[in-house]
């Protein structure tokens, strides 16, 4: 059975894209190499891929003395990538990104295997600026991004399946439009905060739905106001949401655009992230697939007129997102895979 190394974390946002490609993979043998963090997590769950754990090494964006090990750590991680590829050796490798990925494409190159790998926002990471170097072929989520470079594809975010199963929660007793809330990133701290101490004015209007994570979770009893810790069953909540709040990371907007749900995007403040979140939710704003609000300027007053907007145009953005939405990412970059 031929082989293929799947690669990509530090964030989920890395893995769920990598895991969707898996899945129209299925005469192929699975492999995948991550670090100790949530890419090994979540691949516990995954029975047909087989888990290679290597070190890993993050570049931090401030100064610190640890960017300075940096490559004695990173050295120390492509050898450890050399021996499992060549244990392996696969037909190809699928980089979803991310500082993970980085040792294993540096890897792969120098033992001559092909590398096909994804970037999801606007602009590139630092990561896939390293790993562009060493790929054959670069997929992209955003036209724009794959403009003027022969390596890139335009293929759009590969979705899971499950994402367009979901089925919608019977949750509230009344008939008020329902607005998901996901604040259970680690960034989205000033999100959550936001909404409950406002509950009494969103809910004049909206239910909140809200995923706010097991870190933030408070169990605040109210008929218009249910908060969960964590949604493991993520397909039923966008199932059940009008319209979503949300930071601009680039596997959640595009999971929102495929299933054509009119957002409020809140995004990461350049201090706390490269800038890819804002450029991310400019552009779908422009396209009209969204709201945006950036940090700064970001109160309940602001929220609430973001939210009657979206309500007051709600089909309009519907009919633009599912006009525009390309949902055959995970096709293609099988395909591409295939072809290698």
């Amino acid at each position: 059975m031929k082989r293929i190394v799947l690669t990509g974390g530090g964030t989920a946002g890395h893995v769920y894209p990598a895991l969707a490609v898996a899945e129209n993979l299925k005469d192929y043998e699975l492999h995948y190499i991550g670090g100790e963090g949530i890419e090994k997590e979540i691949l516990s769950k995954y029975k047909n891929i087989t888990y290679h754990t290597i070190p890993t090494v993050k570049f931090e964006r401030k100064l610190t003395l640890k960017n300075l090990l940096i490559p004695i750590k990173l050295a120390k991680s492509v050898k450890c990538a050399i021996k499992i590829l060549e244990e392996i050796d696969p037909e190809v490798i699928f980089s979803k990104g991310g500082f993970v990925s980085v040792p294993v494409a540096l890897a792969g190159k120098r033992e001559n295997f092909r590398i096909v790998s994804h970037e999801s926002d606007l602009s590139f990471g630092l990561a896939n600026k390293l790993i562009l170097r060493c790929c054959d072929v670069m997929c992209t989520s955003f036209k724009e991004t794959a403009k003027g470079n022969k390596k890139c594809v335009y293929t759009g975010q590969p979705i899971r399946k499950k994402i367009y199963q979901g089925k919608k929660l019977n949750i509230f007793k009344n008939s008020k439009p329902v607005v998901l809330v996901l604040g259970g990133s680690l960034g989205a701290k000033a999100i959550n905060d936001l909404i409950c101490e406002n509950l009494d004015a969103l809910t004049k209007d909206f239910n909140i739905l809200h995923i706010c994570g097991k870190k933030n979770f408070k169990d605040i009893k109210h008929d218009s106001y249910k908060p969960v810790p964590y949604a493991e069953n993520i397909e039923d909540f966008y199932a059940t949401a009008d319209i979503v709040i949300s930071r601009a990371g680039s596997g959640v907007i595009n999971e929102l655009l495929a299933l054509a749900k009119p957002m409020l995007l809140i995004p990461l403040p350049k201090g706390n992230s490269r800038g890819d979140q804002i450029e991310n939710a400019k552009l779908f704003e422009k396209k009209g697939y969204a709201q945006v609000l950036e940090s700064k300027e970001c109160d309940i007053k602001s929220i609430q007129n973001k939210l009657n907007y979206l309500l007051k145009n709600k089909e309009k953005i519907i009919s633009k997102m599912k006009k525009t939405a390309k949902n055959d990412a995970v096709e293609q970059i099988s395909k591409i895979l295939k072809e290698r």
